[in-house]
């Protein structure tokens, strides 16, 4: 949650400051249902199975996603140049209309594959799109969206891959937690979340699964998000709360500064609340909007929490910049610089190193405006130590989770960047694979 601390730009005096937390005017209009994921809204299935897919026996690793109508569809792909073959595929099914189902396996990324991987990624969407007709759910190939995460370089087993779409399909429900739990790869638990808001009189339900643990960085990280609604929506209105809602949540993310080749978000929209239909003009597409925010930033702080080795979990959140990119710029540097992980690791606040990023940030700054508050407790004022006693700041980032929040007193412009430690667990990790 953003910090709110005092307004204009100059100079302040005295011990240093507490700062209290503000909260966005649509929270109170959403509601975090219990256990929720990707089948609370109405007209969606899935379904989690083994299908031999990863070398755990047993392990669920192929998981479908069902809209028992076609439903409108947005998603946000890697920009890594090197792409996996399923999100080429995918890419191009997500242009041609409405789509069915979403079909996803781990244990696999199918990346670095040629034309083998792109057959493979085919004939999978194939396979559920006739595996659906089948069992009454007709589909086309085009309709289907496939994803696939785990190792690079190493072709689908496709034996097992026929096998798991033909259980997945006979497996799907109304529970979405298996589903969850078949895309993980290096996650420790399964990542799901759901939220109700009220629409023209009409209950709308938005719910998601997603799974990332390790190369988690901005553009986007290594994971895979999959959103529903029964809203109503408009295809183009739709696209752009699904790009603004990634920006400030997956896109603003970071565990260790890497990416990979099939990170993917998709939303399925299939109108089964039967609200009047959401445009750019609906005077509640703000409370939509906020609400697949939520969704997807709930999501988002789990696969922080969840990162690869870390121990502690941390919100910088930059206010008073010359603008919104420089906001970002500032936050980005300071949630990135490996220096000032490592001190969180020690439980050090060593705020020296936070102005030194900012310094080389491409943020505009003066040195003599900056403050830095610690969980509303401020460290740094006019750019050098206040008085309160580090003590009582390193105390602040002995806790697994913290804000630390920066005034540069130039501007209007915030943004907020979630981020953690750099541990000697994580290179433990991640020697080998």
């Amino acid at each position: 949650m953003a910090t709110v601390i005092g307004k204009g730009k100059g100079k302040s005096k005295g011990r240093g400051k507490v700062v209290k937390a503000a909260s966005a005017p649509d929270e109170g209009r959403i509601t975090l249902l219990k256990n929720g994921g990707v089948t609370s809204p109405s007209g969606f299935l899935s379904s989690g199975v083994a299908a031999g897919i990863k070398k755990k026996k047993g392990a669920r690793d192929l998981a479908l996603v069902v809209s028992t109508v076609p439903a409108e569809v947005a998603a946000v792909f890697t920009v890594n140049q090197v792409k996996a073959a399923p999100v080429r595929v995918s890419i191009e099914h997500a242009k041609q209309g409405k789509i069915r189902a979403v079909v996803a396996n781990a244990g696999c990324a199918n990346a670095c594959t040629g034309v083998d991987g792109i057959r493979d990624a085919k004939e999978t969407t194939e396979l559920v799109a006739a595996s659906l007709t089948e069992a009454g759910l007709p589909a086309k190939g085009s309709e289907v969206l496939v994803c696939s995460t785990g190792r690079i370089g190493i072709l689908l087993p496709m034996p097992a891959v026929r096998r798991g779409v033909k259980a997945a399909t006979a497996a799907l429900a109304s529970d979405g937690h298996h589903a969850a739990e078949a895309i993980m790869t290096t996650d420790t638990f399964a990542k799901h979340v759901a939220v109700r808001i009220v629409i023209d009189g009409k209950p709308v339900i938005i719910g998601g699964i997603a799974k990332g643990a390790g190369m988690i960085h901005p553009d986007m990280a290594t994971m895979l998000c999959f959103v529903t609604t029964d809203a109503a929506i408009d295809r183009t209105t739709l696209r752009r709360c699904v790009d603004e809602g990634v920006a400030r949540s997956f896109n603003s993310i970071s565990v260790d500064g890497d990416t990979s080749t099939n990170d993917t978000v998709i939303v399925l929209a299939n109108g089964q609340a039967k609200n009047p239909k959401l445009t750019a003009k609906h005077p509640q597409l703000p409370l939509f909007r906020s609400a697949l925010r939520r969704v997807m930033k709930e999501l988002a702080r789990m696969i922080v929490r969840d990162g690869e080795g870390i121990s502690k979990v941390v919100e910088v959140t930059v206010k008073g910049a010359a603008s919104a990119r420089e906001a970002k710029l500032a936050a980005e540097a300071v949630g990135k610089s490996t220096l000032v992980k490592c001190s969180w690791c020690g439980n050090d606040p060593n705020w020296g190193r936070i102005m030194d990023a900012l310094g080389y940030s491409k943020a505009r700054m003066q040195e003599e405006l900056v403050e830095i508050f610690y969980d509303g407790l401020q460290a740094v004022v006019n750019g050098q130590r206040s008085l309160v006693p580090e003590t009582r700041i390193r105390k602040i980032v002995a806790r697994p989770e913290f804000t630390i929040t920066i005034h540069l007193h130039l501007g209007h412009g915030e943004y907020t960047f979630l981020t953690a430690d750099l541990t000697e667990e994580y290179v433990t990790l991640n020697k080998g694979e």
